[in-house]
């Protein structure tokens, strides 16, 4: 008997395959890209720390907290004749505020302990970020199973530094709840809050890229008949 291998090839497939290889391309650099932007912002945020700001001139921090240094006259207040007299000085005392690493002397719970649980999660989902950027990237100099172990690798850290920086957010807002207001969280907060979101939709994302792939049709097909 005479073995007949007879290969079918899709037309339509073999059209498309360029233009989806390239998408496919396009879409992982993209969050690649984010994937470091989202590492940026939350570097400042962390490095900087300086998220709440209290209309009473309190900065809370995940380093230190700050209060203004205000001049006062007779009253407590600041008066017109202490400025004239010391404008130079009052200028100086208002723009330097007094800044402490002793975080329990502001009169909040627990805020010593909670300050550092928070400052260690923003830190650790920083470095799980990097780790996973770093996977991600190597991931598109290989090819095969190695290049997916690590492209899933790398988005499943991206879920566990969104994770990490979501709680810290959460803790932080939870500890200093009584001085939260509208407008009292800094830009830096919000680069951090940002960061999260990124975190989540570049980690889901790549995971879904990688689930297409997989589960995408083959471009070919084989029959053999006897």
């Amino acid at each position: 008997m005479t073995a007949i291998s007879v290969k079918v090839y899709k037309g339509s497939s073999l059209q498309k395959k360029p233009h989806g290889h390239l998408l496919e391309v396009l879409v992982r650099s993209l969050i690649i890209l984010c994937t470091a932007l989202s590492i940026v912002l939350s570097s400042i945020a962390v490095c900087d720390g300086r998220w709440l700001q209290t209309p009473g001139g309190h900065m809370f921090g995940l380093w230190r907290f700050c209060t203004a240094r205000p001049v006062e006259g007779v009253d407590g207040r600041i008066t017109d004749e202490h400025l004239m007299d010391h404008n130079q000085s009052a200028f100086e005392a208002l723009a330097s505020p007094r800044c402490t690493t002793e975080l329990g002397q502001f009169g909040v719970e627990g805020v010593e302990v909670g300050m550092g649980f928070c400052r260690a999660l923003v830190s650790l989902a920083v470095v799980s970020a990097i780790f996973g950027l770093e996977l991600q990237v190597i991931s598109r100099l290989s090819e095969g199973q190695d290049s997916a172990r690590r492209w899933v690798l790398g988005s499943a850290l991206m879920l566990v530094a969104a994770s990490l920086s979501a709680s810290g957010v959460v803790v932080f807002v939870a500890l200093l709840r009584g001085f939260v207001s509208q407008t009292g969280f800094t830009i830096t907060f919000w680069c951090q809050f940002n960061a999260v979101f990124l975190f989540v939709l570049n980690g889901l994302a790549a995971r879904r890229i990688h689930l297409m792939n997989m589960a995408a049709p083959p471009l070919s097909g084989s029959l053999q008949t006897c």
